[in-house]
């Protein structure tokens, strides 16, 4: 079947004057139906899902486990408000991610409801812990569209553009990227001088890190970087807040992308990949950090509903039984063996990367190595006409990401990868 730019012209229109311009799209592609890694249009065209979401159903659309869980939770009830009238389910879940979450130490959680909102109780967590008011984030960043989000943020386009002052006390460094000459060393110097010239290490109350840059590049922390931003916190009294909201759920290879560090972090904010497709997050940290708000001085009406929390627990379980960390690392291996084919004759592959199946390349000119967000875009349209949804990210735009279900049939990826290649190739002109 024709796969169309878009599927359904009449539908496309009606958003347009229904929907605030600000809520962006990537494809014109109108979902009616989607199993595990496919999509099926308003049209009836297939499309095989390389987004998932933004790595939200990385147990795949409509995994029968996680259906059948909140199906069964839907006969007995949708929402009582957890601080009102609790549930088991919502403690079993939070046991569970206690038990998971990288640290050998207590922990306590609390469930919210989206990846913004995870990180913004782990900053009000910090700072009254630490009764400090500083926040120390990283350039290329991303941590969500609320105030405090926008200000962790280190991408201004489209996130921070026209939207007046951020929020006070937010301080970003260089985030160590070798393909951009900046070493691990640069990011630890350049804060040395951050608390040396502007910024007192006993007014800072958290430094906020992502294991890996979701959408600024999908660049990997260097190994050692997170010991060494350990040791500085440890030395400092300052609370290391761990961002897995896009790492979170064995994408990478682990359950969560600190394990690959041997680095605990002292509050770890998660959510995307833990519900499944239900809109669902959570913060896990030191049990006397979390412990330090008042009652009250958390939640939310819908944080941890019933139906998003019995899904979680299906998500954990399929995680472990499927075994989809090791599943992840295999994927990972054959899309990276893929691509790195692909150099000789594509010279605008600049850098292939990402551990397990949270993966990118990086388009650039070549001779120049300037970044090309021209070539990523044309690989991203051809793809999604010969039927593979792709995502680009990066401060430049240069930057495709991949982010299939952990479950994706073989037959189906073998599928993606021919037409990549033949994306990719295209794309050459």
């Amino acid at each position: 079947m024709t796969h169309s730019p878009i599927t359904d012209a009449a539908l496309s229109d009606r958003r347009t004057a229904a929907i605030a311009r600000g809520v962006g799209v990537t494809t014109q592609v109108y979902a009616d139906r989607a199993e595990n890694a496919e999509i099926w249009d308003k049209t009836g065209a297939r499309y095989i899902d390389f987004a998932a979401g933004i790595a939200v159903v990385n147990t795949g659309h409509r995994h029968p486990k996680v259906i059948a869980a909140v199906k069964a939770q839907l006969d007995r009830f949708t929402h009582t408000c957890h601080q009102v009238v609790p549930y088991e389910n919502y403690v079993t879940l939070a046991e569970r991610l206690n038990d998971k979450v990288p640290g050998d130490f207590p922990k306590k959680t609390l469930f919210a409801t989206t990846g913004a909102e995870a990180v913004e109780n782990a900053v009000k967590i910090a700072r009254h812990y630490t009764g400090r008011a500083a926040v120390i984030a990283f350039a290329g960043g991303f941590h969500g569209r609320t105030f405090m989000g926008m200000a962790l943020t280190g991408k201004v386009q489209p996130y921070k553009a026209g939207f007046g002052p951020m929020m006070a006390d937010v301080w970003h460094l260089p985030f160590p990227i070798a393909l951009q000459g900046v070493t691990a060393e640069d990011s630890l110097a350049a804060l040395d001088r951050l608390f040396k010239a502007d910024l007192e290490p006993a007014r800072v109350a958290a430094i906020l890190i992502e294991p890996v840059q979701g959408e600024g590049g999908f660049y990997e922390v260097p190994a050692g970087f997170m010991a060494s931003l350990r040791r500085v916190c440890d030395t400092h009294g300052i609370v290391l807040i761990a961002d897995e909201v896009q790492t979170g759920f064995a994408r990478t290879g682990k359950l969560f992308a600190m394990e690959h560090h041997g680095v605990a972090a002292d509050i770890t904010t998660m959510a995307k990949g833990l519900g499944g497709g239900l809109p669902i997050s959570a913060v896990t940290g030191r049990a006397e950090i979390m412990d330090s708000p008042n009652p009250g001085g958390l939640g939310g009406t819908y944080a941890g509903n019933p139906l998003a929390i019995a899904a979680a627990n299906a998500v954990l379980d399929v995680i472990e039984e499927e075994q989809l960390c090791d599943r992840a690392m295999r994927l990972g291996q054959r899309l990276k063996q893929r691509l790195a084919g692909m150099q000789e004759a594509v010279p605008q592959i600049a850098d292939i990367r990402g551990p397990g199946f949270m993966n990118a390349v990086e388009f650039a000119v070549p001779g120049t190595g300037a970044p090309d967000a021209g070539f990523a875009n044309r690989v991203r349209e051809e793809a999604l006409s010969r039927g593979l949804i792709l995502l680009t990210c990066g401060v430049y735009g240069n930057v495709i990401r991949f982010l299939a279900p952990l479950t994706i049939p073989d037959a189906v990826f073998d599928e993606a990868l021919e037409i990549l290649e033949a994306s990719v190739l295209a794309a050459r002109g």
